[in-house]
């Protein structure tokens, strides 16, 4: 696959490494599966759908994808969910010709994990993860925080490419505060939740 990287505006850069992510830094860079770690952490594990609808991608999305900026791609947009608290905010582009043959069954998924399926096959290949620090002028952090009283300044994504033969999808996963606060919490069980 031709991954496409010159795309001249600052703010569709994304870089090879999570600089100053500090504690977000050992989610950021897990290659596993992170549904299945979040499975393993939480009691309580599911999928919140968001939205499900055929849009245009970002211009950077369709970039890489390869495919023309007018062209409508399915987008799939859920909350990965801790013990009924929003975790992770998942942001999925499947163009329609991905939608064909093995994965033809991804558009119907409803509240089942989308990673879950894509680590099941092991002829499914990843391109290396880049991440972006995402500020509240981009819409992935809008659309991520909408259900947040108090908004971060910025908030920690990650993105890559799924493929299978020809067919390729991109996951962008936005990490969200609650999943640090918990962390801390469940290190530190003495400390009273505020």
């Amino acid at each position: 696959m031709k991954i496409h990287k010159n795309l001249p505006h600052t703010r569709y850069k994304w870089l090879k490494k999570p600089f100053t992510s500090h504690l977000y830094s050992t989610w950021l860079m897990d290659n596993g599966s992170l549904t299945a770690r979040l499975q393993q952490r939480y009691t309580h594990f599911s999928v919140q759908p968001f939205a499900m609808k055929y849009a245009k991608p970002l211009q950077d999305e369709a970039g890489l994808l390869g495919q023309p900026t007018y062209k409508a791609a399915l987008i799939r947009e859920v909350f990965l969910m801790g013990n009924n608290q929003p975790m992770v905010f998942a942001h999925s582009v499947l163009p329609r010709t991905s939608l064909r043959g093995a994965w033809n069954g991804l558009g119907r998924l409803g509240n089942k994990p989308l990673g879950a399926t894509l680590f099941a096959n092991p002829k499914v290949k990843r391109t290396p993860l880049s991440y972006k620090k995402l500020t509240p002028n981009h819409i992935l952090y809008q659309q991520a925080t909408q259900h947040l009283l108090e908004k971060p300044n910025h908030l920690w994504a990650r993105r890559s490419i799924f493929s299978l033969n020809c067919a390729h999808i991109m996951v962008t996963e936005v990490f969200l505060p609650q999943l640090l606060f918990d962390e801390d919490s469940m290190e530190h069980p003495h400390r009273l939740r505020g």
